[in-house]
């Protein structure tokens, strides 16, 4: 039976279509696959046109796993869905289906197929930070975190409050960089196949843009409206935050659309960065031979 499958690549390459095109085949073969979701935003209920998200209607009969698991207000923790998504792959292969790994949050993809281990929490540590940043904000967390770990300040930003407190926490507890938690080179957690989506940047552009109109006029507003009070990581998301700011009249709707454009195109150059340095097999987004050269590296066929 195959083992672990896994489908990478920006947004908007089409990695939902094929994994939905490459379980139905080994359902055929007679393989039984399941798909585990790895896009950080989808994990969130109610976060579906600027998300993506599959209609229930539109998953073919074929089991998803990790979607609407999340509350909006809840934050979202890599060290979590790693624990998660690997449960749901175990329980998967325990029933003998082949788990279908799907997602485009790079952080979250190499937590779950590399070897890492997230270090611990110390609560005393972590209220001591915490009460910092209520005190005083983020300013200076991130002056001391550039101080100890530069390239994580950097990553991080000024901003983000949760995260600086979590780096320097971790730094405290390890006496290393922060940077040096991250999964870069750690072995593979188990053996599967990497499939990566690719496509012409100027392409890519063209979707991408045309992909942020469409969430407009699919109604964004009006689910960010129905979403009651949203959480850091919910708030902060690209396309949510821009909305949010057209309802508080803070950017007309030509501004929000093209601002969610910029970070979005953005986005995707960082995660094909993120992604080529996984041991992967590209394949062309819009090659209509795509599935069976997917199907038959996943069957070990030549």
């Amino acid at each position: 039976m195959p083992g672990l499958v896994v489908i990478v690549g920006a947004t908007g390459t089409g990695k939902s279509l094929l994994s939905l095109e490459l379980a139905d085949s080994l359902r055929s073969a007679g393989h039984d696959a399941e798909i585990v979701n790895a896009d950080a935003m989808q994990l969130y209920r109610g976060m579906d046109v600027g998300t993506a998200k599959l209609p229930l209607g539109d998953r073919r009969g074929i089991r998803h796993h990790l979607l609407n698991v999340l509350d909006p207000a809840d934050e979202a923790s890599v060290a979590d869905y790693q624990t998660d998504a690997r449960r749901a792959i175990d329980d998967i292969e325990s029933r003998g289906a082949v788990p279908i790994l799907v997602g485009g949050s790079g952080l979250y993809v190499s937590a779950v197929i590399q070897d890492f281990r997230f270090p611990g929490t110390d609560a005393a540590i972590r209220a001591s930070l915490e009460d910092e940043l209520l005190q005083h904000g983020p300013g200076q967390l991130y002056r001391r975190l550039t101080q100890l770990d530069p390239g994580a300040a950097a990553a991080i930003g000024a901003s983000n409050g949760r995260r600086l407190v979590r780096a320097l926490e971790v730094i405290e507890l390890t006496g290393e960089p922060f940077g040096s938690g991250l999964p870069e080179g750690a072995p593979p957690w188990r053996e599967s196949v990497t499939l990566a989506l690719g496509a012409p940047r100027d392409e890519l552009v063209t979707r991408l843009d045309e992909r942020v109109r469409t969430m407009w006029a699919q109604g964004i507003l009006d689910e960010v409206q129905g979403l009651g009070p949203l959480g850091v990581t919910a708030s902060r998301a690209i396309g949510y935050a821009q909305a949010l700011a057209q309802l508080a009249g803070e950017l007309d709707e030509t501004e929000a659309i093209a601002q969610t454009q910029a970070l979005t195109r953005r986005y995707a150059r960082r995660q094909v960065g993120w992604f080529r340095r996984y041991d992967a097999t590209w394949l062309e987004y819009d090659d209509p031979a795509r599935h069976q050269a997917a199907l038959a590296l996943v069957m070990g066929e030549d």
